[in-house]
């Protein structure tokens, strides 16, 4: 009789254990197992440097979503967002591709419009904004600014030889 008890016991134990396990792993994994309280929208960008999946999709800094898958259409990046159903998105909302600090993630800020329709389950964000594209902006900096130096030694070796 006593066997039985511990026996019992230990598979309690085991149920249990898996249990929580299972909990993790839906959690973590942020799996939606019946529906979710979430609609999708789409948007096209001309590029989409450095932005992942599972991204997160922020108004007035506040997370409404995240990415939920990124693809090529047509030479451009389609974005597919999965957006909170509590956050309804107006017609005229602009997407844009932002980065988190100088050199962070990045990640979807929408900012809200005015229009009296919003975008249903399935639509798609007509204004978007690709990302800065930091590279080339140092590359006209640092070329521009050496171009400058140039010109202006230049100028001035010239005033040497009156």
């Amino acid at each position: 009789m006593d066997r039985k008890g511990l026996e019992l016991s230990v598979g309690v134990f085991l149920l249990i254990g898996l249990l929580c396990l299972a909990y993790l792993s839906i959690r973590l994994g942020d799996l939606q197992l019946f529906g979710g309280a979430d609609y999708r929208v789409e948007a096209v960008f001309s590029n989409v440097a450095g932005l992942k999946e599972k991204a997160a999709v922020t108004m007035a800094g506040v997370n409404i979503g995240q990415v939920e898958r990124i693809g090529l259409q047509d030479g451009r990046a389609r974005v597919e967002m999965r957006i909170n159903n509590g956050v309804k998105l107006e017609q005229d909302v602009i997407a844009s591709i932002k980065t988190m600090g100088i050199i962070g993630d990045k990640y979807i800020s929408i900012s809200p419009g005015a229009d009296d329709e919003y975008i249903p389950s399935g639509g798609a964000i007509q204004d978007t904004q690709p990302p800065l594209d930091i590279e080339n902006l140092l590359g006209k900096f640092v070329f521009g600014s050496v171009d400058n130096n140039k010109s202006s030694g230049q100028k001035e070796s010239g005033g040497d030889k009156k």
